[in-house]
């Protein structure tokens, strides 16, 4: 008697697709699937509403037809052993044309029928149309994908290891989709015109003089890109510089107040990024107080000097050192005392040592922290907005090209292109300058030593900068927070908490609490949007740096290299890119919170790969070989094994992917819509209207809700512990 096998994993995915394509909804639906009104109106007969089954009953969209074959298919190896090769065969045939055959028909039928002329000229008109997949489009697609990985697996790939084979897959597929598909989509828009594609059109708008002129050099205004270009690379040396030192004064000096230091370097980092351009403006604008109190003084006219490029550079120099600080200070202590004091025992001068030994070892982290704040001023939208004045940037004229009354969405694209190709040489620069020397001073063996300390010629210029960093620091957020309870900046400086009941007013009615405030909504779709974006973005980093630090697999590096493209894709092209590719099917989620959760979990994705690289790299993989030796598979040992030993980049990348969405703007702004308004857009628009006190209240409350969430994630994934050493107790 044959045995027959049981496959949980691919009854478990057919399940799926079979529940997608004879139960849900085949089309997205327009009032949210969640609202389940679509159950009472006519669901399952009602065509707006039905399941794939019912619309190929009816006669409708037949196109879907093809779907039956490919999940039927599998059923019929379901008695197979994993060894035979009818089982690969169907499962890799079935899941393969399946998802194949979705993508064709998804991409070939639109709103107005086939989405192509040469479709039109073979089949004739179609007479139908499709709008947006759904929930049971999606359910079938994930099923085709991961029959497809299972069938693969089953060929021996990856040792046989269906988790993760099938893993791979999945993050192959999202990223390809939510990554590379929209940056695709925005290169072919830029060569876009009214009558088809066009070269023409698109060289005239990507050498326009308002991108690359030089007029400024005559009194002037210069072109977008070279503003742009000078100001990333401005601001990328400013806040390296300037990172450099305040991790020299944490690491290699007396300085007594070092964790005070600590807190204001990190706290921009939970601040929305034109925060501080407000703050700049309650000071040094024409009716800032030191503005004013200087002309008082003098007995000069107020002047608009902020607006501009100083104002941009001191604001995005404010908010982006902490950065390069954070990348630094790791850098700096990483550096082997050893080695210093072998120089020093070599009659060095400590001036000596560090400009020839421990400067050089720094390289590869001055050179990070520089691509981090050129990128970051490249993708910058909100300082820009605040303090731009006639100082044009790519952000800024991404977005009146795409939400000003010009609506030229070929300028957008051919404008973010620019912005693109500018971050990527700024990448690619950084690799070349780092180079494949090797910077290893750590080893196996132990390092007793103690840093030096830096030179006093250094140290006293190094610990004037950050005082007075520090002080200037303490004012602005002072402003921040004074600047939320003035009625009337400049005008009128009584104190009144009118901006807060504004905002965040509360009545106590029969039917309950009714939240009254104006900046409720927004509020509360922030937290929403970012409670949900957080754990998935911690999923989807973690996971993929399991299979990059454990896996061996074909095309490894090229995997690495998609995961982390997001990361040198200034936010400004995600959202461009976004708005392009998924405002019209196959994929039509444009005006919903679920692109705002997929650009915040793709836009920080690296974050979490990053800390988990970092951690895992520390776990030794005897672990693994352990567990899998006592009979575990993949999935139960990076579940019991790994995973709780990753509580360190489990807070990071939960706390980083929290606070960017909270604070992001340079993609919201794009992506919002009435129904689904961020916090960030909201304060814009206050901003806009000259309502600086509300904005800044607002700003005040996202920055201490930040600092709340950062506690609960750290009390929620807790502290790692391993092994059993104690503090020992003093004896007596």
């Amino acid at each position: 008697m044959k045995e027959i096998s049981i496959h949980p994993v691919l009854v478990f995915w057919l399940a799926i697709g079979w529940i997608g394509f004879i139960v849900l909804p085949w089309y997205g639906i327009e009032d949210g699937f969640f609202g389940l009104e679509w159950l009472l109106d006519g669901y399952p007969f009602e065509l707006d509403y039905a399941p794939a089954a019912f619309l190929i009953a009816a006669g409708e969209k037949l196109w879907l037809a093809p779907l039956i074959v490919a999940l039927v298919a599998p059923l019929l190896v379901l008695n197979r052993r994993k060894t035979e090769a009818t089982y690969s065969r169907v499962l890799i045939a079935s899941g393969g044309l399946g998802f194949a055959w979705l993508i064709a028909q998804g991409f070939g039928i639109g709103i107005r029928g086939y989405s192509t002329d040469w479709l039109v000229f073979l089949l004739g008109e179609l007479g139908d149309r499709q709008f947006g997949m759904g929930y049971g489009g999606l359910l079938v697609a994930s099923s085709f994908l991961f029959m497809l990985t299972q069938g693969i697996a089953a060929r021996g790939a990856v040792n046989g290891d269906v988790f993760v084979v099938g893993t791979i897959g999945g993050i192959v597929a999202i990223v390809t989709i939510f990554v590379f598909f929209p940056i695709t989509k925005m290169l072919s828009s830029a060569f876009s015109s009214d009558s088809g594609y066009s070269v023409l059109e698109f060289a005239s708008k990507m050498f326009d003089d308002r991108l690359w002129g030089l007029a400024c050099l005559s009194g002037g205004r210069c072109g977008a890109a070279l503003n742009s270009l000078f100001l990333a690379i401005l601001i990328g040396t400013l806040t390296t510089l300037l990172g450099l030192t305040f991790a020299l004064v944490v690491t290699r000096t007396g300085f007594r107040h070092k964790r005070l230091l600590r807190a204001l370097t990190v706290l921009p980092i939970i601040t929305p990024p034109f925060v501080i351009g407000l703050a700049l403006i309650l000071l040094f604008g024409l009716s800032g107080s030191i503005t004013v109190f200087l002309a008082d003084v003098f007995g000069t006219q107020p002047t608009r000097w902020l607006y501009g490029l100083p104002g941009i550079a001191i604001a995005q120099t404010l908010a982006y050192t902490p950065i390069a600080f954070l990348v630094l200070i790791g850098v700096v202590e990483g550096v082997s005392p050893s080695m210093e004091e072998a120089a020093q025992t070599l009659r060095a001068s400590r001036w000596h040592t560090f400009r020839t030994v421990s400067l050089p070892l720094m390289r590869p982290g001055l050179a990070n922290a520089f691509l981090l704040g050129f990128i970051e001023s490249m993708a910058d939208f909100g300082n820009p907005l605040v303090l731009g004045g006639n100082f044009d940037v790519l952000s800024t004229e991404i977005f009146f090209a795409i939400v000003g009354a010009q609506y030229d969405q070929g300028r957008a694209a051919v404008l973010a292109m620019i912005l693109l190709f500018f971050t990527l040489s700024a990448f690619y620069a950084q690799r070349k300058f780092v180079g494949r020397k090797s910077y290893t001073t750590i080893s196996g063996k132990g390092d007793a030593g103690i840093h030096p300390l830096i030179p006093a010629g250094l140290a006293i210029p190094v610990l004037v900068i950050a005082a007075i960093w520090a002080l200037f620091t303490a004012v602005v957020y002072g402003m921040i927070v004074y600047g939320s309870f003035v009625e009337l900046w400049g005008v009128n400086n009584t104190v009144t908490f009118k901006h807060y009941v504004t905002a965040f007013s509360v009545r106590l009615e029969d039917s309950g609490i009714r939240w009254s405030g104006a900046a409720w909504d927004s509020f509360w779709t922030t937290i929403k949007i970012a409670i949900i974006a957080a754990p998935l973005t911690a999923i989807v980093g973690l996971i993929t740096a399991y299979l990059l630090t454990r896996q061996s697999f074909p095309g490894k590096n090229s995997f690495e290299f998609g995961t982390m493209l997001s990361f040198a894709i200034p936010g400004t092209v995600i959202g461009v890119s976004y708005i392009l590719a998924f405002n019209v099917p196959p994929i039509e989620i444009t005006g919903t919170g679920v692109i705002l959760v997929v650009s915040f979990v793709f836009r920080n994705m690296p974050v979490g790969v990053r800390a988990g690289i970092a951690s895992m790299s520390q776990i030794d993989r005897s672990l693994d070989e352990s567990s899998l030796t006592l009979g575990a598979n993949s999935w139960q040992t990076f579940r019991r094994v790994i995973l709780p030993l990753l509580r360190p980049a489990i807070l990071a990348a939960l706390v980083f992917s929290f606070v960017r969405a909270m604070t992001a703007i340079s993609a919201v702004i794009f992506l919002v819509s009435a129904e689904y308004d961020m916090a960030t857009s909201y304060i814009i628009g206050r901003v806009e209207n000259n309502d600086y006190g509300l904005a800044i209240a607002y700003s005040t409350t996202l920055i201490v809700v930040m600092l709340t969430a950062v506690g609960i994630f750290q009390l929620l994934v807790g502290q790692v512990r391993i092994g059993r050493r104690t503090e020992f107790a003093p004896a007596g």
